[in-house]
């Protein structure tokens, strides 16, 4: 993150490059030249959030008994205002306006309520809520209820991104009273806010990923301070935005250590093989370990520079591990002899699900496994209906290691095979601290290594 300078070290600063261009016009006063430095500059993104349409909804629209209240003028609108004026018959009629708020720039925005008000006619009442479909056409499938009006509504805001469309819909209706009303009218009043997208789950921390300032999140995808370790940081969720290009090859960002390396998985599997051929579940003596090392790192021929040759926490993990923490510490407690190129253990797996309530240890993430499958990223590398190989040994069968599972009944399990079958092999590299990058870690745009 770039330091900013207060006000008396910009002070210095200027008057120290004046006493340069004073110096140097004196002391080349006999050479004379120009220089001259032109460019043009620009503001490629817009703020446009409007009203965009305001539609009559009345409830013979949608098949309800309550009677019609009906448009003594027809609604109007402008990008910043829409106006009605409604009429009532009958106590318990109603009329309701659809208000279409549309994003037409290029950046995110949110809209928030101010105020609604009904006014003081304790005979004319109104609500409204806002939908992310018209009512009209279509069932929404996501609301926001306001309730009724003359409430404070401050604390409700609600997202809407480069275009999108949010309807907000407005009811009135003439209460259903027993005796002629002597206050006739009702001044009906809702003011929206609009403001640039503030993601809830920001905490507004940030650290570096390839000289990149990335953005710390606390809930949903993105990346999060590891809850185990010291200074690393964890990808999480459905899909976050860790995808990077390496070797011309999508690859995913998995952590950042305390060291600053990247560590990264190949974002598919290269081939079903055994771990190993023997009865041998040690990863220093394994084929596998063999085959990624020594046949597989040479077909890395783009940016083989940046790989850091790494220790692997290797320790033994004990079936149904309900205990994140304890299983971490066991496959921390056997590191491997320094290594290029690895594979995830069980507790990377299980660290990249957001859903930590259901999800967070072994036991949990089996139980709830089709719930869980869906909020991990890394389920999405194991081939289909396979398994794919984790680094990590099982502490009471000396054969086993512990794979992740697509199976039909074990889908999303992490589960464990003999040695000697197959399972997809997905690499794993750290690269190194000072590694630059340029992107926004996007599927559509990728972090690039730039040196």
């Amino acid at each position: 993150m770039k330091r900013r300078l207060n006000r008396t070290q910009r002070n210095y600063i200027i008057a120290g490059l004046c006493m340069i261009l004073v110096i140097m016009g004196v002391g080349y006063a006999a050479f004379q030249s120009q220089l001259k430095i032109s460019g043009t500059s620009s503001i490629s993104s817009s703020w446009n959030i409007q009203i965009t349409n305001i539609e009559t909804m009345l409830p013979s629209d949608y098949g309800s008994e309550y009677p019609d209240g009906y448009n003594i003028s027809e609604p109007t609108y402008t990008p910043t205002s829409a106006t009605f004026n409604a009429g009532f018959k009958l106590p318990g009629s109603e009329i309701d306006y659809v208000v279409e708020v549309s994003n037409l720039g290029s950046i995110d925005g949110q809209v928030g309520i101010a105020n609604l008000s009904c006014g003081d006619n304790s005979a004319i009442m109104c609500y409204a809520s806002a939908m992310d479909e018209n009512p009209i056409n279509s069932e929404p499938t996501n609301g926001f209820n306001f309730n009724y009006g003359n409430q404070d509504y401050s604390s409700i805001n609600f997202p809407l991104k480069v275009g999108e469309k949010h309807y907000i819909v407005i009811g009135v209706y003439y209460d259903d009273v027993t005796e002629q009303p002597t206050d006739l009218d009702a001044n009906i009043k809702l003011d929206l806010t609009y403001e640039q997208y503030k993601d809830p789950n920001l905490t507004g921390e940030t650290t570096l990923i390839g000289g990149q300032e990335v953005n710390i999140v606390s809930g949903g995808n993105g990346l999060y301070k590891d809850d185990y370790e010291e200074g690393k940081y964890t990808y999480k969720g459905t899909n976050p935005n860790n995808y990077i290009v390496f070797n011309n090859e999508t690859w995913r960002i998995i952590s950042i250590n305390s060291a600053g390396l990247i560590k990264i998985m190949k974002n598919e599997s290269i081939g079903n093989r055994n771990f190993d051929s023997r009865d041998n579940d040690e990863w220093e003596t394994s084929n596998i370990k063999s085959y990624l090392n020594d046949t597989y790192l040479p077909t890395i021929t783009i940016n083989q520079d940046k790989i850091v040759s790494h220790t692997w926490s290797i320790g033994d993990v004990t079936v149904r591990n309900s205990d994140l923490a304890d299983q971490i510490n066991d496959e921390n407690a056997t590191q491997s002899q320094s290594a290029s190129v690895g594979m995830i253990t069980v507790s990377e797996y299980l660290r990249a699900n957001t859903n930590t309530e259901e999800c967070g240890n072994y036991s949990l993430n089996n139980t709830n496994a089709t719930t869980c499958l869906t909020t991990n990223w890394m389920y999405n590398i194991i081939p289909f209906y396979e398994a794919l190989w984790t680094i990590s040994p099982h502490a009471s069968y000396s054969d086993n290691v512990f794979v992740v599972s697509s199976y039909s009944y074990y889908d999303g399990f992490v589960w464990y095979f003999e040695v000697g079958s197959t399972a997809g092999v997905s690499p794993v590299i750290y690269l190194k601290s000072d590694t630059k990058l340029n992107g926004t870690g996007t599927e559509s745009d990728p972090y690039v290594i730039t040196n």
